[in-house]
């Protein structure tokens, strides 16, 4: 080698080591011409790194001799001479070993790493394992340490080439794991065994048994570090075990509720520094997410959340950004509650928060509180008809002596508003005076306002007693309140005119007035969140007050949303987003001149470049569950922290930010373009396709929510396509591929957007967006009919069975073999799964008719097996509603399953949960009025099973009042299909008795027919309640309110009343119909 080579490249790179930049860039462009493209440089970089007495150069040496060898492929290193390989692979094990700098050592041991990823594939260095096996068993510890670690990054390159070996290296791992004197060589032989874990298969039985037997040791050594303090080696272990989480092989199924347990306690414990307590409880997250099969297969929800509830009652940070352990322990019950069964979940919780609400301890007042609002999302249905429990500890919480406990009730209203509606609403007379009286108070002003928004979206009729109050108080805040609180009171406006609609009229012009310089606002941070929440509410205002009413601000506010865009702010490019799509609803084709504007912008939001995007070695979605538990689609106010790792080889803080504005813009982006289509129609025509073409780029999104808008727009699109077209009603039935044929244009689409869709179902692991396609297809499968189903029925066949198999990739558990049965009790989300597929069997039903028998075999079996008592009500009600639609669309095609149908649905009349009986009432008649079968033999039976639905007090909840709505359409159509098997004078008064019907309005059209019958067949027996029926008529047809019974039926009652007038004018004048009889 020549001298002078290797001096000159020292030199250069002495010279590198600068901090005078124009020294660097001169050596850099010299090194990059003179000596990086020629072989000798590695070798003379072998030596400095072996020689000089400069650690930075050694170091730099070190680096550049990784980078020449792994270029290309190692093409300059096989253009070094054999021999000087060969010396090279001798000497760099020998030269790390004597190294005494450790940024150097692993270094160069990454150099040996870069050469062996070369070398061992073709078997060429022979000596690299026993060599490695040698020192790592060293009785000297900075060799075990040198020998470990180099194995450590010969195993991040090349697992594949060392997979023979795999029963070797754990034996050797588990004496390491014990290591007396070196707590690097215990962690470098952990991070070894997790890049070792990443190769296994599954049907690599003995390594995976081997691995499994050192998963103790390796929780010992992260306790270690815990206890240390060690920050550093602790996240390299939590990385380890988070990514063992991920993977499809069970490798830490057996050890679950032990590792469970050291998160807890890790977690809890306050002796340790908080970021490595966050980590343990971020790591506990991602188990309850990503093991939830063990979790629940053993009971350990009940044991998290008694470790959990101590750390709720731990102080907060005043910053939302900032993360503490206490915000982290309400991820994962938030995470518990949305992933488990309620019933696993929900039960243990309630004991706890009635325990620590009882407690003189504000703090622990105030955890509880937040523990009952981060559980409502998952377990809603399941809380339900506990409420009666809940509510007073909310109102003892409101009227609590801490602001801190207040603030947290105002939390926890907010999300049971979210989630349970009707049941905020039956409790106004209580929320509302007591949350407005919280809005006066400024220790709790902020809080309230955002629980009076949340509150004020559901009121809708109630609202109006409260209009003047709310309003009054809130116009007042505008104009003294921080500009953090004025965003929010400017929100709960918006949600004020959501609610009250029409009735918000008298106050639009005033409070435009109030909030219009909010829309100028330039500035970062609380002025931008203002200025974005202010372009919502208007939004919310155009759609209260109508088109006519905004028109005046029309133009002067889309100049506002197109600076808003121009400003470089996500957030406000969003808001602007949303306001054209509210404009485009409420103007229609008005807003079409404005589309050459609008819809570029939203394009360019589509492409922009997200930063990192392509580097990412995670999706964001994982990335969020290790920093914070949330991401953009799930996020709870009281979640608001994030712990960002610095780990070198993921840049957390990139992928945050990644994941956070721009994803969430692109989201709302692709949702307002179908929105636009919908709205303006052929104006829209000219961007349809490139529209299409940049929405299908976006189905392999790793963000979840952009995969669903884009996929709901894509529907959306179709379906708009598809009206713009002018095809004829559709018939049901297969014959329709050919008798019906689709425009060209519309097929073309179709064929465009379909395949894609299905080929990102194919890979798609977001329950959520599976669902969302399921509901979008059935919904585009009922507007367009059998010919979406031309060449795609088998394929969404397959779909809808995987979901009802739950086989679907979304759906898969690694921990759960192939051919075992998921468990029955299952988290609610689960269950909107399930209801998504059942839509879009039903809508395969009533687009194919008589056609769909033959697949109706193969999808009884699987819907009807969520009918059962140990099923949850989301699932038994489900079942039952798709069963019903299944028979409307099938007809008299159901007929040979009768008899199975009709014994569930008997069971289902009587289930104890009023939707449950609402359905199986609807089904029931259904099927009595399809199947050729005749079921009159039954009716006394059914009868008896249906009269306990029409037994309902003056106060009776909206679920019971529906149930008895479809039990009146089920015996109207008994009498329908056979009068004369009905007692009428027994059924007559108690069917009359419960008209006009308050719910199920589409059903006042078979209960009319049948009253239309009667009329015509035997008049007689609706004498004594002519009086009843003509008050009745009066009712639905008033013309003051929405259409009730249908053109054919309102044609029929008005020829009845016609007719009723000959016979009883006096009547029908007293009834108020004069204005209904024909020829008056």
């Amino acid at each position: 080698m020549d001298p002078n080579f290797v001096q000159n490249l020292h030199n250069l790179l002495l010279q590198s080591t600068s901090n005078d930049t124009i020294q660097l860039k001169a050596a850099t462009a010299q090194l990059n011409k003179e000596f990086y493209k020629d072989p000798s440089c590695i070798p003379a970089l072998a030596s400095i790194i072996a020689n000089s007495q400069e650690i930075p150069v050694r170091q730099l040496a070190a680096i550049e001799m990784r980078k020449r060898v792994s270029a290309n492929s190692g093409s300059l290193w096989l253009e070094v001479p054999q021999v000087n390989r060969e010396q090279l692979k001798s000497q760099l094990p020998e030269v790390v070993l004597h190294e005494s700098n450790a940024l150097v050592r692993h270094s160069t041991a990454r150099v040996i790493a870069a050469i062996a990823g070369i070398e061992i594939p073709v078997g060429g260095w022979p000596r690299l394992l026993p060599f490695l096996h040698e020192t790592a068993t060293s009785s000297q510890v900075a060799h075990r340490e040198v020998g470990i670690y180099i194995l450590y990054t010969v195993l991040e390159t090349i697992v594949e080439g060392f997979q023979e070996h795999l029963q070797a290296f754990f034996k050797l791992f588990e004496g390491l794991l014990r290591d007396p004197e070196s707590a690097e060589v215990r962690v470098t032989t952990v991070r070894s065994l997790g890049t070792i874990a990443q190769y296994i298969d599954t049907d690599e039985k003995a390594d995976i048994k081997s691995f499994q037997n050192l998963l103790p040791l390796m929780i010992q050594v992260l306790a270690q570090t815990l206890e240390a303090g060690d920050e550093a080696n602790a996240r390299h272990l939590f990385d380890v075990f988070e990514t063992l989480l991920i993977l499809e092989i069970p490798l830490l199924s057996q050890h679950i509720p032990q590792l469970v347990q050291f998160f807890i306690q890790a977690g809890s414990n306050r002796n340790i520094d908080s970021d490595l307590r966050i980590l343990a409880l971020n790591a506990l997250n991602w188990t309850v997410q990503y093991k939830k099969s063990k979790i629940q297969s053993n009971n350990l929800a009940a044991g998290i959340l008694d470790g959990l509830m101590p750390i709720t009652t731990e102080e907060e940070p005043e910053d939302i950004d900032d993360d503490a352990p206490a915000r982290s322990a309400l991820r994962i019950i938030d995470t518990l509650a949305t992933s488990l069964p309620p019933t696993q979940v929900f039960p243990a919780l309630r004991n706890q928060i009635q325990q620590y609400f009882s407690s003189p301890d504000s703090a622990h007042r105030r955890g509880a509180m937040l523990a009952l609002g981060v559980s409502v999302e998952g377990c809603s249905e399941f809380m339900t008809p506990l409420m009666g429990q809940v509510w007073p500890v909310i109102e003892a919480g409101l009227q609590d002596s801490d602001a801190g406990v207040r603030r947290a009730t105002c939390v926890a209203v907010s999300c049971l508003c979210e989630w349970l509606e009707d049941e905020c609403v039956s409790r106004h007379t209580v929320l509302v005076p007591a949350i407005m009286g919280l809005v006066g108070d400024s220790t709790t002003q902020r809080s309230a306002c955002t629980a009076l928004d949340a509150l004020l979206e559901v009121l809708h009729d109630v609202i109006d007693q409260y209009l003047p109050l709310i309003m009054d108080r809130l116009s007042g805040l505008l104009e003294t309140a921080p500009s953090n609180v004025k965003a929010v009171v400017t929100g709960a406006i918006g949600s004020a005119a959501h609610a009250s609609k029409t009735q918000f009229t008298p106050y639009f012009q005033e409070t435009m007035h109030r909030m219009q310089h909010f829309l100028v606002l330039t500035g970062e941070g609380e002025e931008t969140e203002l200025r974005g929440i202010t372009m919502d509410t208007v939004g919310t205002f155009a759609e209260a007050v109508g088109k006519d009413l905004f028109r005046p601000y029309y133009e002067p506010l889309m100049k506002q949303a197109f600076q808003g865009i121009e400003l470089g702010s996500a957030r406000l490019r969003e808001c602007s987003f949303l306001f054209f799509g509210v404009m485009a609803s409420v103007f229609g084709e008005e807003f079409a001149p404005s589309l050459p504007a609008v819809v570029p912008s939203l394009i360019a939001s589509l492409k922009q470049e997200e930063h990192g995007q392509e580097s990412l070695p995670l999706t964001v979605n994982d990335v969020t569950a290790f920093a914070s538990g949330s991401s953009p689609a799930n996020a709870i106010s009281v979640e608001d922290g994030a712990a960002a790792s610095e780990e070198v080889e993921i840049d957390l803080d990139k992928a945050l930010e990644v994941n956070s504005a721009v994803a969430v813009e692109k989201e709302i982006a692709a949702d307002t373009l179908g929105t636009l289509f919908a709205a303006t129609h052929e104006h829209f025509l000219p961007f349809v396709e490139q529209t299409v073409l940049e929405l299908i780029t976006l189905l392999p999104h790793y963000y979840e929510g952009i995969r669903k808008s884009a996929t709901d727009s894509l529907l959306k699109i179709v379906r708009t396509f598809y009206d713009l077209s002018g095809q004829p009603e559709w018939q049901p039935g297969a014959g329709a591929f050919r008798d019906q044929p689709l425009n060209q244009n519309v097929k073309d689409l179709i064929d465009r957007v379909i395949p894609e869709l299905l080929e990102m179902y194919e890979g798609e692991d977001n329950k959520g967006v599976v669902s969302s396609l399921c509901v979008g297809l059935a919904e585009t499968i009922n507007k367009i009919g059998p010919a979406l189903l031309e060449k795609y029925y088998g394929k969404l066949c397959s779909i809808a069975k995987e979901v009802l198999e739950q086989k679907a990739i979304c759906q898969q558990d690694p921990d759960q073999d192939a051919d075992e049965e998921a468990p029955e009790d299952q988290a609610e989300y689960d269950s909107v799964l399930i209801s998504s597929a059942g839509d879009l069997v039903a809508a395969m039903a009533n687009a194919l008719g008589a056609d769909f028998a033959s697949e109706f075999a193969t999808f009884h079996p699987l819907i009807a097996k969520y009918y059962k008592k140990n099923r949850s009500l989301s699932d038994r009600s489900s079942a039952i509603g798709c069963l019903a639609e299944i028979i409307s669309g099938m007809k008299g095609a159901i007929t040979p399953s009768t008899e199975p149908l009709l014994e569930l649905l008997w069971r289902a009349i009587s289930d104890p949960d009023a939707e449950v009986q609402s359905n199986a009432a609807f089904a029931t008649g259904l099927l009595v009025e399809n199947s050729e079968q005749d079921l009159s033999p039954q009716y006394i039976a059914l009868l008896g099973a249906l009269q306990p639905l029409f037994n309902l007090p003056a106060d009776a909840p909206a679920p019971r009042l529906n149930a008895r709505d479809n039990a009146c359409g089920a015996v109207a159509r008994l009498i329908l299909r056979n009068a004369g098997a009905v007692p009428l004078t027994q059924v007559l008064p108690v069917l009359i008795g419960a008209l006009p019907l308050q719910n199920d309005l589409l059903e006042n059209r078979p209960v009319f027919r049948a009253v239309l019958f009667l009329f015509q067949a035997q008049p007689d027996v609706l004498s004594p309640y002519l009086d009843a029926l003509l008050r009745v008529f009066g009712h639905v047809l008033d013309p003051n309110r929405p259409d009730q019974v249908g053109d054919e039926v309102r044609a029929g009652l008005i020829r009845l009343i016609g007719a009723l007038n000959a016979q009883s004018p006096e009547k029908v004048q007293q009834a108020g119909l004069a204005p209904f009889v024909p020829g008056i």
